[in-house]
This record gives C-alpha cells, structure tokens and sequence, in this order.
C-alpha cells in the first residue's frame, strides 16, 4: 500500500505553478498585465533521498500592475507525519507569501514584499543580485521599494521582517533637470547618486582570531557615490556610461567604471548589455551582498570555531577585476541572462550568474531556470558553492502540466553547526486552471 502510495504521489497528482520558481522580473523584462491561476493538488518532494508527500496551493493573480503569489506547501513524511521544520517560527509563515508587488522594477513607482530572488542597488559594486531565497529552508520575506520622481528618486530594500537582515539604500538625483540645461544632450541626463547598505544581523562583522579571541560582531556597513552619464537617450536604444566609488566601514574600498547598452528597437525583442573595469583596494570585496550571501555571512563549526565573509574581506588584496552581463528578452516571455565576473589573471575565482524562462511563448513546453555558482572551476558541476533551480515540463492539455523540478540548494545541519548542500526533486504532474 506505501509502494502504491509513494508510486501515485510521484507520478500522478502534484500542483506547484511554475510562476512561484521563476525570479521575479527584471527591467526590460515585461510578464502578463492582467492573468490569474489557482493550482492545487497533491504531490511528493524527495530531500536527499527521503521522501515527502506533498499539499500544495500556488495560486498567483495579476490585475494591471498589481501582481499577488502564494507558495502554500504542506509536507508528510512516509509515516503521515506534518513535515513541520519549514514552519518554527513567526518567518516562516511569512514566507507562505511568494509576493505582492505593484509593478517591475525600473518601472517610475515599484513595491514587492515577498520573497527577493535578484535584489541590485545601482550599477552593483555594493549590491549585486542578492536573494533572500537561497536556502530553501531558511528562505525569508523582504521588501523592494523604489520611486522615480524623473529629477530625483530612490531605490530601497530590506530582506528579513522576522529579523535583521540587510537594508539597502540609494538615492539619486538629475540636478541638470532642475535648470535650463535639462534638455542638452548627454549632459543633461546626468545622474549621481549616494548608496548606504547594512547588514544589521549580529554576526555580520564577526572574526575568529584564534582559540579564545574573538573579534565581536556588529553590522557590516558600507557607502558608496556612482555617477552616470546617459551618452544615447532614446526610445530604441539607450546607453549609459558610469562610475562607481564604494567604502566597507572599517574595511577597504573600490571603484569601478563600466558602460551599458538597452536596446528595444525590434518591437519583440529587448537587449541590454553591459561591462565594467573593476579597481580593488585591499579588504574590498566587489558586490559583497550577493546570490550566495546568507550563507557565507556566518558559519560555526562548533562551539568555539567559526567561518565569516568578514575574515574573508580582511584577508583580500589589491586587484583589478571585471564584470559583464548579457540580458535577452524575446515577446516579452523568452527571457536569457548571463553574468560573469572575476578577478583578473586568477583562475577558478569567478563568480557566474545564468536565469532562463521561456513563459508561454512555446505552448506545450515550460522551461524555466536560475544559477548562481562561486569559484568557477567547472562550470556545470553543482557544489556548495552553488545553487540552482531548473524545470523542465510538458502540457499535453492547456490544463495540464507533467513537469520535474530540481533544487540544488542548502540548509543548516541538524546540530546547528554549519551548512550542508541540499538536493530536492519534485516529479508532478499538475491541474492548472488559468482565468
């Protein structure tokens, strides 16, 4: 009867809508303005080899700008027992919110609350595609809020509301729109801006010395200056040339100088591209708030040692580095981006960041994906330095979805004691009613 069980579970009913994997948009990245699905059904999850039952309730909704996504999952054990780690604590409920935002980001008045899969500040040098989501398990609800007034605006973001998490800030201004000058080319688009970033968590600034001395925690705090300069302002194509100036307190600083391109010229397909010379003083770690950053924050070993990112920021040197990126978005739906960025002349110290969602563009097939890997070595060979989501899905009927979703992602080990890498499958085959 368990076979039987386990054998329906894997192969037969599962709903998770494959909205709630995909990350949330990014600018030139436009989704559907007004659709709704309500999924629910019953499946299986397999954690490291075990094996869960799985309720699930996804349902997603978007009126014009306003979007809402529920991710209600509820798991059992092959005993019938709740799988209750995913639900301690006041958070964890939280995060039963996928989100509800109010349009996309880069759009003149953003707000998300929710979960943050790709949070930016600016061009990057502080903040650079951090996620609050990257551990399953410990995933956590922040906000997005940005306003663009046209001569000044801001970005901001806050990524724990059950704790202290990281805040992040910049402001910005047009100062030529204030004058005549508004309407020269080039100059009058200048833009300048100011970043203020924390991490209020107590363990963030936190370094072992040795056996016995420890140097206390506190907030890792960090300020920036960028300045751009819009060479090409136009509804087809636009591009930016800036410059970025960022200071760890207590730490190190660095700069970098960089260019972008947008183009939207064909009516169904959006481009942007960008690069940037990166200039590292020593204890500087460019876009240290990153995909991989609540796990590198704070790791003990045991009841006296512990890793941090701090210790590795106090021990990193002087260097010039680079970063590009490639974003590709086709009807609005095929959306490819890919991002590399390394030291120069170090081998196996880049960092590579990959997302794929092809939407409904192709009717009977679903692919959507997100990577993010560290210490590039081998690109494709899944570590602890990485984490992934992929899905792979067939409609043979509009309201039908047979689909596989793989997680390579991390959780704490069950002593408290540092992290581990952790693999989930969900085989489905989902209900999906659309309206």
């Amino acid at each position: 009867m368990r076979w039987f069980a386990r054998s329906l579970s894997v192969g037969v009913l599962a709903v998770v809508l494959a909205v709630v994997l995909s990350a949330q948009m990014r600018p030139g990245m436009k989704g559907d303005q007004t659709s709704g699905s309500l999924p629910v059904g019953f499946g299986a999850t397999f954690i490291d080899g075990k094996t869960f039952y799985l309720v699930s309730i996804a349902p997603e909704v978007a009126f014009g700008k306003l979007g809402v996504g529920l991710d209600i999952n509820l798991r059992f054990d092959e005993n019938g027992k709740f799988y209750s780690a995913e639900y301690k604590k006041f958070g964890d409920f939280l995060r039963l919110i996928r989100y509800v935002r109010w349009a996309q980001k880069g759009d003149p008045f953003y707000v998300r609350f929710g979960q943050l899969d790709y949070s930016t500040l600016g061009h990057g040098l502080i903040m650079y595609n951090y996620r609050n989501t990257s551990s399953y398990d410990l995933r956590k609800t922040g906000l997005e809020f940005d306003i663009d007034f046209d001569k000044f605006g801001f970005e901001s973001m806050y990524s724990d509301f059950a704790g202290r998490g990281v805040l992040g800030l910049r402001g910005y201004v047009r100062p030529l729109k204030f004058t005549k000058a508004a309407g020269i080319p080039i100059v009058g688009g200048l833009e300048t801006g100011l970043t203020y970033s924390a991490d209020m968590n107590g363990d963030a600034d936190k370094q072992f010395l040795g056996v016995g001395s420890t140097k206390d925690g506190g907030a890792m705090s960090m300020i920036g200056f960028d300045l751009g300069l819009p060479l090409l302002s136009h509804s087809v194509i636009k591009s930016t040339l800036y410059f970025d100036y960022a200071k760890i307190i207590d730490y190190g600083s660095g700069a970098a100088a960089g260019i972008d391109l947008r183009f939207s010229g064909l009516g169904a397909l959006y481009l942007s591209a960008k690069y940037e010379r990166r200039f590292l003083g020593d204890r500087f770690i460019p876009s240290y708030f990153d995909a991989l950053y609540e796990k590198e924050r704070f790791v003990r070993l045991d009841s006296v040692t512990f890793v941090s990112k701090a210790m590795v920021l106090e021990s990193a040197r002087k260097s010039e580095g680079y970063y590009g990126e490639i974003m590709l978005s086709v009807l609005n739906t095929i959306n490819i981006i890919g991002g590399y960025q390394a030291p120069v002349g170090v081998r196996n110290a880049g960092i590579l960041h990959l997302e794929l969602q092809t939407g409904k563009v192709i009717p009977t097939i679903v692919v959507a994906g997100g990577y993010d890997k560290k210490n590039v070595g081998r690109v494709f060979v899944t570590d602890e330095n990485s984490v992934l989501y992929a899905q792979l899905g067939y409609k043979p009927v509009p309201y039908l979805l047979v689909s596989t979703v793989y997680y390579w992602t991390w959780t704490q080990n069950p002593d408290g004691n540092g992290y581990r890498s952790q693999r989930r499958i969900e085989p489905k085959v989902s209900l999906v009613f659309n309206f």
